[in-house]
């Protein structure tokens, strides 16, 4: 049985005490889940903006590297990865497979992305001998929302593209899939 909440730079913060039961039998319950009130949305933007400076100059060679770590790791979680998004989001087995792999593409390609966009400015050619440089960069604090049918994969997919890119995140997941969303981070 999971036990999952808020998690505010890196800690987790008490919120108000929910029940995680499976779609497909309503007596079978998952875990426990404290969702977010009162003050806990505007800390986590606070910390959120703290944050993103440092994030967004963190070389994006080594964001890249974070994202493929957590794909690996999302790897060797594949059987409680599947587990969750059928026990959680009512999904089938081939479904649950198609969701963790989708996931996993998500990490690699945005590690890609960071690598190929982010990592050196683009130099842009200047007609009257001038010297033009673009540079792609962070731009701030994104809040990603993300629905149940795609638990693991649309979480994971805007959460990144945003990383990825040396923004701070905030994910708010959908009530009914939030221990998937937790796991994930």
């Amino acid at each position: 049985s999971y036990s999952v909440g808020p998690v505010i730079d890196g800690r987790s913060v008490e919120g108000v005490d929910n029940q995680s039961d499976t779609p497909f039998d309503t007596n079978e319950t998952i875990g426990d889940v404290a969702f977010a009130s009162g003050d806990i949305p505007k800390a986590a933007v606070d910390a959120a903006a703290k944050g993103f400076a440092a994030w967004d100059a963190t070389p994006a060679t080594q964001r890249a590297d974070i994202l493929e770590a957590a794909a690996d790791a999302y790897e060797l979680h594949l059987s409680e990865l599947c587990t969750l998004c059928i026990r959680e989001a009512g999904k089938t087995l081939p479904d649950a497979i198609a969701e963790v792999r989708e996931a996993v593409d998500f990490l690699r390609y945005y590690a890609a992305q960071a690598r190929a966009r982010f990592t050196e400015p683009q130099e842009l050619p200047g007609p009257t001998g001038e010297r033009n440089v673009y540079g792609l960069r962070g731009r701030g604090v994104f809040v990603c929302v993300s629905p149940w049918n795609f638990p693991l994969a649309i979480f994971t997919g805007q959460v990144v593209a945003a990383l990825a890119a040396g923004n701070s995140v905030i994910a708010k997941p959908a009530a009914q899939t939030s221990i998937i969303a937790h796991r994930a981070c």
